[in-house]
């Protein structure tokens, strides 16, 4: 499937595809409530749970992600099991939006390197990270956190040395329904846009001081 289809697929049902995975958050009341669709997501999930689902409880939300594990990518499957944790949620009288408080985003750290396979070793020793799963024999493949708690970390490879600005950068992925306010309130805030030549793949943006950061969706990657 690609990624307009995957899109498609669940967008009905308060699902986002943001960054290889689907997302969608569960507004609750209670941390003991966030505790109960725990329960119920991984019973409607089965014995696909483990291999598809993981899931952050607040005591407002909890949110909901997919992904085939292994193949670090969404397939046909997360999507069924979107619409059938969304289902087995309604009868709760809940509901699965992507938005609570914002929009579900997942955040990438971007390192662009002359020597990757010379300075990942080093970021994923710092930062007590392991190697994304299926990419082992990729020298510049993301370091990531076996906790899935803090922001990947990903090599970009530059062609020559680079002085006259920042070689650190954030990713931004989110639903490609809230890029437009996401870059409409950085720019209120002092944002500057450098460039949407990419869009609607990305947008880089940067502060004052020229320190950037992209805002990216699925769209336009086809």
């Amino acid at each position: 499937m690609n990624r307009q289809e995957i899109s498609d697929a669940v967008i009905d049902v308060g699902w986002r595809y943001i960054l290889s995975t689907l997302m969608t958050t569960v507004p609750v009341g209670s941390i003991g409530q966030a505790a109960e669709v725990a329960a119920r997501c991984t019973a409607a999930a089965g014995d696909d749970a483990d291999r598809h689902l993981w899931l952050d409880l607040r005591a407002d939300h909890v949110l909901l992600t997919l992904q085939t594990l292994g193949a670090a990518k969404v397939t046909a499957r997360d999507i069924e099991l979107a619409r059938a944790l969304t289902g087995s949620l309604r009868e709760l009288g809940l509901g699965t939006v992507p938005t609570t408080g914002r929009p579900v985003q997942l955040i990438e750290i971007a390192v662009d390197a002359i020597d990757i396979p010379g300075v990942r070793p080093f970021w994923k020793a710092v930062l007590g990270y392991e190697d994304e799963e299926g990419a082992h024999d990729d020298p510049g493949a993301a370091v990531v956190d076996p906790h899935r708690l803090g922001p990947a970390v990903w090599f970009q490879q530059m062609a020559e040395p680079r002085i006259e600005r920042n070689r650190i950068h954030l990713d931004i992925s989110v639903p490609h329904d809230a890029a437009a306010d996401r870059i409409a309130a950085a720019l209120a805030a002092g944002g500057i846009l450098m460039s949407e030549a990419a869009a609607p793949a990305y947008w880089i943006l940067a502060d004052i001081e020229g320190n950037e950061v992209c805002i990216t969706t699925w769209q336009g990657r086809d």
